[in-house]
Parts: C-alpha cells; structure tokens; sequence
C-alpha cells in the first residue's frame, strides 16, 4: 500500500513522533496507520527504556481540590528539561495525575503506577511512558500526597514551581464555609513564602534541635565576653535562640504573613472566633520542583565533538 505526505503528517499527528521516523513506519508497515503507529510505539518504548536513566530534576508541581468530594492531591513530575515541563502535554499529564491521585487514594508508587489513569484508558504507567515518547524526555513521577474530604487547600505559586496542600479540622457549621476554605489558602500561601519545617515544636526533630543548640553554643563559647558568665546563664541564651528558632520553622508559631502582630496559630483561632467554630490545622506539604535533586549539566562543546565523530 502507498502512501503520501499527508499521510505522513497525519501519522506524526496521532503520534507526536518526528516526520523521518513517521516516514520509516509507514515504509515498514506497506503505508498501515494502525500497524505504523504500533511500530512507533514500540519505537517509543523502547526509546523510554534509553532514556530512563537520564537525570529528572526540572519538571512542575501541582494541587488540587475536588469540587465534588472535597479531597485534594498533589503531585511532582519531573522531566529533564524546563522547556518540556512548560508544553501543553506535560502540564496535561500533571493535572491528569493529580486527578488519578485524587480519585484512586493510593498509597505506595507501585498502586499509582497499577492506578487507572484520569486523562486516557489505561493505567498510570503507560501513560507515563506515552508521554515520555511523546515529549522526548525522560519523565519520572516523584512523590505525591493526598488528603481526604472535606476541608483542604492547595495554592500553586510561580507556574508550579512550588505547591501546596493543607488539611483543616472543623466544626461541623464550617464544612462549607468559603470563609474557612479562604483561611485555608491563606495558611497555603503562608507556608508557599515562610518554608516551615514542622507544624509546631512537638513536631520538631531531636536530632535537628540537638545540632541547632550544639552550634548555638559554640558560638556563645567562642565569644570572648561570655567567658566568665555561668554555665546556667549560658544555657538561657542556648534555650532562647532555639525558641527564637523554632518560631520561624514551625509553622503555627510563626508570624501570620497577613498579620504579622499575630502567630498563624493566634490567626486561626481568631478566625474560628468570628465564624462561630473550631478550626485547626492538622497537616500541610509543602513541594518545591527538584529540591534535593542533582541537576542535569549539559556540555555542549563536548556535544559538538560527538556529534563530529559520528
């Protein structure tokens, strides 16, 4: 069977694949569409198999929450490249994901992957790996978090380079409040700007305060006016500045953004006040694309002389 160029166009349409490699399918395949675009495919997936151990440290964050159920997601992906992260398909498959996380509640990598994916038949995985063949990266689905119903928050900051979900605890006359739904992103927002570590100082780690308070008192130690104070008073400036700490790395201990005369912890409560409630904030996360990840660096010149030597 012959066939044309706009055949070829059509094919690379469907598919998303170069002209060259459309063309080589169809010639493979007696001008078939159906068996070209199985060739391709298992072109592609062979092609996410090479990619796969490509480093994935760019890539977009988001959140959301379900209108219907009231239970929000929020998902990481990353690809290798920022340009890929900002195209129509990636951001397609974020907020698909997001939805998948959403309705399917899983609780380990390996049930989102089995998971039935929101935006397509099939599962999470194939979708992935379409989606790698069709953006030419390697992509990989980094972490996610899930809350039930019924109150929760999410804000996206700086076209997802940052998200975040928050959990609220209300009374029952506050369930379908726009009010404490509002107060909700405003905590988002709060945590989006101040970074905190841990909900209050119970929720603090020993071992990260016992290193804050071992460098606060070598630097008291190193000051030649301290030399003659007493160990108890000493021990008082220690204990003050890892308070002083703690309030700016727990999140209800720091200054609300929005009224910064009040504690976030203060805020809310006097929020829950004026709407006649409780109102308690019980979880939050906070992602932020690639924290932690080594990043991909490209050397072009020793691109070039590959590229010569072929």
């Amino acid at each position: 069977m012959s066939f044309t160029a706009k055949d070829v166009q059509a094919l690379r349409e469907i598919t998303g694949a170069g002209m060259m490699d459309c063309k080589k399918a169809l010639t493979e395949t007696d001008g078939h569409q159906e068996k070209a675009i199985e060739f391709l495919r298992e072109k592609g997936l062979a092609a996410v198999a090479k990619k796969s151990g490509r480093i994935a440290a760019e890539g977009a964050c988001y959140a959301a929450v379900d209108p219907k159920t009231g239970s929000a997601a929020m998902v990481e992906i990353n690809s290798e490249t920022d340009f890929a992260a900002k195209s129509d398909k990636f951001q397609e498959l974020l907020k698909n994901m997001t939805l998948t996380v959403g309705a399917a509640d899983p609780k380990t990598m390996e049930e989102l992957m089995a998971a039935n994916y929101a935006g397509a038949d099939g599962t999470v995985e194939a979708a992935l790996q379409d989606s790698v063949y069709k953006i030419g990266e390697n992509i990989k689905i980094r972490r996610f978090t899930r809350y039930d119903a019924p109150v929760n928050a999410a804000y996206v900051h700086m076209g997802g380079k940052i998200a975040v979900l928050v959990h609220l605890d209300v009374s029952d006359n506050l369930k379908d409040s726009a009010e404490a739904a509002a107060l909700g992103r405003d905590v988002a927002m709060q945590i989006a700007a101040m970074r905190p570590m841990w909900m209050n100082p119970d929720c603090a780690d020993p071992e990260v305060l016992a290193k804050e308070k071992e460098i606060y008192t070598a630097q008291l130690q190193q000051d030649e006016k301290n030399k003659n104070k007493p160990p108890q008073v000493l021990e008082k400036i220690v204990e003050g500045r890892v308070k002083k700490y703690l309030s700016e790395v727990c999140l209800l201990e720091q200054p609300f953004v929005k009224e910064s005369t009040l504690s976030v912890a203060q805020y809310v409560a006097q929020k829950a006040k004026e709407l006649g409630g409780s109102i308690a904030v019980t979880a939050f996360e906070r992602y932020e694309t690639g924290e932690g990840l080594a990043k991909r660096e490209d050397d072009f010149a020793a691109e070039v002389a590959r590229m010569n030597q072929q």
